[in-house]
C-alpha cells in the first residue's frame, strides 16, 4: 500500500490541506520582498559634492542662489550633467558671466561629502553610508551578499529539515527570518547591515524549501499542481505588494522592517503546521504519523479510517532502512539519482539566471521603477494560470522547456529593439518576466516530484542552493554590460536555450505516485497511475 492510499482514504485536499496552503501562504508573502529589496534600497539617488568648503571668503559664496553655487562650484560632464563625484578647488565666478574661457582650477574629489536629491528617496544605503564614486557598487554588493546567504542557508535547511523533520526546521526559518530583518534593519555601519542580510538570507530561505515540500507531500496526486501553483502565487502577490510598500515607504530602515513584519504572523499561525507524515513514515515514526493523519482525517471529516489502524500503517513499506541519516550525499551515491540532480541543478541554474537577470534590471528601461516593479509582478498572474491548466495538459516537461524557451526568444528580442524604443523594450521583458516566472513556478514543484521522500528535502534544498548561485551571479553579469551593452542578454537568452534542452531530458512526472525509496527510482518500482520512469530512460 501506498501513503497515496491513505490520503485518498482520508481526502487528500480537504479543509485541512487548506489551512496549510493559507498559513504558508503569509510566511512566503516576505519571500519575493525580500529578494527584491535591493531593487529599491540599493538605488543611488542624484548628488553632486556638498560645497560647504568652498564657503572661504565670506560673504560672497554665501549670498550666491543654490544654482549658482553649482555653477561656480561643480564642473560638467561631456554629457553636460553635472559632475557626481568632482568639485572645483576654487570658486569659478566668471562662470556666472558666461566666460567658460576663462581660467579655471584644477578640479578635486568631493570634500565635504555629497549633497543627494531626495525628492524620490527618502533615504538608501548609499545616502545612509555615502556609497557613491569610490564607494559605487557598495550597495549593489549587498544583493550578492544576501543571496550567498541564501544559498547557504538551502544546503543546511536542506539537509536539517530531511533529519529533524520539516515543521520544526521551518520555525527556526520563521524565529531567525525574523530576528536577523529586523537587525538588519537597525545596522549603524555598512559592514554591520551586509552581514544582517547575509543571515537574513540564510534564515527565510528554509521557508520556501520547507513550505513547498511540506504542501506537496500533504496533498494527493490531482491536487499537487494546484498547490504548486498557489505556493507561488503567494510569490507573485509578495512581488505585487513589494511595489506598493516602497512606493509609500521611501525610507531604506522602515521598508526592511515593513518586509519583514509578515513573518510575525507566521511565527503566532506556526502551531497550526503540521509534521510531514510522509517524513515520519519514512523515518520509521509509525505512532506520530498516525496522530498527523487522525488529525487530518478528523478535521476534513472523513469517515473512512481503515488505513489509519496500525496494522494498515505498516503496509505502508519504506524499502530503506528506519535509522538510516540521509546527506546530501545520496544524491550521488547512486547513477539515477546522480544523473537526476545533475540535469535538475543545471535546470534549476538557468531558470534562475534569466528569471533574475530580467528582475532585477527594472530600472534599465528608463520608465518609473515601482510601476515596473508591479508590471513586472502582475505579469505572473495570468502566467500562473497557463501554468496550472499547461500542467496536466502538456505535462511538466513540455511546459519548463518551453516557458524557458520563449524566455530566450523575449530576450533575444530585446537586443534587436534599439533603447530609445523604452516602452516596447518594457512590454517584451514583461512578456519575457511572464514565462521566466512560469518556468519556476513549475521546476518549484516538478523537482519536489522528481526526488524520493527520504532525499526529497535534500533535492530540493540542492536545487534551491544551485538557483541562489546563480542569482549571486547574476549582478556580475549585468556589469558584463560594460564590455558589450547586450552581452548579459545574449549569455541570459543563451542559459535559457540551455535550460530548455536540459528539461526535455527530464522524465515526466504527471499523474505519478511520488516516489518514497532510492530504490523507487533506481528501479523505477513506486507504482501508481503511470510507473515511474526506469533507470533506462534516465540513462539516455
Amino acid at each position: 500500500m501506498k501513503f497515496e492510499n491513505v490520503l485518498e482514504d482520508i481526502n487528500g485536499f480537504g479543509r485541512f490541506q487548506k489551512m496549510m496552503i493559507v498559513i504558508s501562504f503569509i510566511s512566503r508573502f516576505s519571500m519575493p520582498c525580500h529578494f527584491m529589496l535591493n531593487n529599491f534600497i540599493a538605488v543611488v539617488p542624484s548628488h553632486h559634492c556638498d560645497l560647504t568648503a568652498l564657503d572661504v571668503d565670506g560673504m560672497l559664496f554665501r549670498n550666491l542662489t543654490p544654482q549658482e553655487k553649482l555653477t561656480v562650484g561643480v564642473p560638467l560632464q561631456e554629457d553636460g550633467k553635472l559632475s557626481s563625484c568632482q568639485m572645483y578647488e576654487e570658486p569659478q565666478y566668471h562662470l556666472l558671466l558666461g566666460d567658460s574661457n576663462g581660467t579655471q582650477t584644477q578640479t578635486v574629489p568631493c570634500q565635504g561629502g555629497w549633497v543627494f536629491d531626495n525628492s524620490t528617496f527618502k533615504s538608501t544605503l548609499a545616502t545612509e553610508w555615502d556609497l557613491v564614486c569610490d564607494q559605487k557598487g557598495k550597495d549593489k554588493q549587498t544583493a550578492t551578499i544576501f543571496f550567498l546567504g541564501v544559498m547557504c542557508g538551502a544546503v543546511c535547511f536542506g539537509s536539517l529539515s530531511d533529519r529533524y523533520g520539516r515543521r520544526i526546521m521551518l520555525l527556526v526559518s520563521y524565529v531567525f527570518g525574523t530576528l536577523f530583518g529586523t537587525a538588519s534593519a537597525f545596522s549603524t555601519s555598512y559592514v554591520m547591515f551586509a552581514v544582517m542580510r547575509f543571515f537574513t538570507g540564510f534564515s527565510i530561505t528554509g521557508i520556501i524549501i520547507i513550505s513547498t515540500v511540506l504542501n506537496v507531500e500533504w496533498v494527493d496526486i490531482k491536487h499537487r499542481k494546484l498547490v504548486g501553483v498557489i505556493d507561488s502565487l503567494s510569490w507573485t502577490f509578495g512581488s505585487t505588494g513589494l511595489s506598493a510598500i516602497a512606493y509609500f515607504v521611501r525610507d531604506w530602515r522602515l521598508l526592511v522592517f515593513s518586509v519583514t513584519s509578515p513573518l510575525i504572523l507566521a511565527i503566532l499561525t506556526w502551531r497550526w503546521i503540521p509534521e510531514s507524515a510522509r517524513w515520519l513514515l519514512a523515518n520509521g515514526k509509525l505512532a506520530q504519523a498516525q496522530k498527523c493523519l487522525r488529525r487530518c482525517a478528523k478535521m476534513n471529516q472523513t469517515e473512512e479510517l481503515r488505513t489509519l489502524t496500525p496494522e494498515a500503517m505498516s503496509l505502508v513499506v519504506m524499502n530503506e532502512k528506519k535509522d538510516r541519516v540521509y546527506t546530501y550525499l545520496d544524491l550521488v551515491r547512486t547513477p539515477v539519482i546522480r544523473k537526476l540532480a545533475l540535469r535538475t541543478a543545471i535546470l534549476w541554474f538557468c531558470v534562475a539566471c534569466t528569471f533574475y537577470g530580467i528582475s532585477f534590471d527594472i530600472g534599465g528601461f528608463g520608465l518609473n521603477i515601482y510601476l515596473t516593479q508591479f508590471t513586472f509582478a502582475l505579469i505572473e498572474i495570468p502566467a500562473k494560470f497557463c501554468v496550472y491548466y499547461l500542467l496536466d495538459k502538456i505535462g511538466r516537461r513540455k511546459t519548463a522547456g518551453g516557458a524557458l524557451f520563449f524566455v530566450g526568444i523575449c530576450i533575444l528580442i530585446n537586443v534587436l529593439i534599439p533603447k530609445e524604443m523604452s516602452t516596447i523594450r518594457t512590454v517584451v521583458a514583461i512578456l519575457g518576466k511572464g514565462f521566466s516566472s512560469a518556468s519556476f513556478a513549475t521546476i518549484v514543484l516538478y523537482t519536489s516530484e522528481l526526488y524520493p521522500t527520504v532525499v526529497r528535502q535534500n533535492g530540493v534544498g540542492f536545487n534551491s542552493a544551485i538557483s541562489r548561485a546563480a542569482v549571486a551571479i547574476t549582478p556580475l553579469i549585468l556589469l558584463l554590460d560594460g564590455v558589450w551593452e547586450s552581452l548579459p542578454k545574449v549569455i541570459f537568452s543563451s542559459l535559457a536555450a540551455v535550460g530548455a534542452v536540459v528539461a526535455w531530458t527530464l522524465p515526466e512526472t504527471r499523474d505519478r505516485c511520488l516516489p518514497e525509496t532510492i530504490d523507487d527510482i533506481e528501479n523505477g518500482g513506486s507504482g501508481g497511475k503511470m510507473p515511474l520512469p526506469s533507470k533506462q530512460y534516465l540513462a539516455n
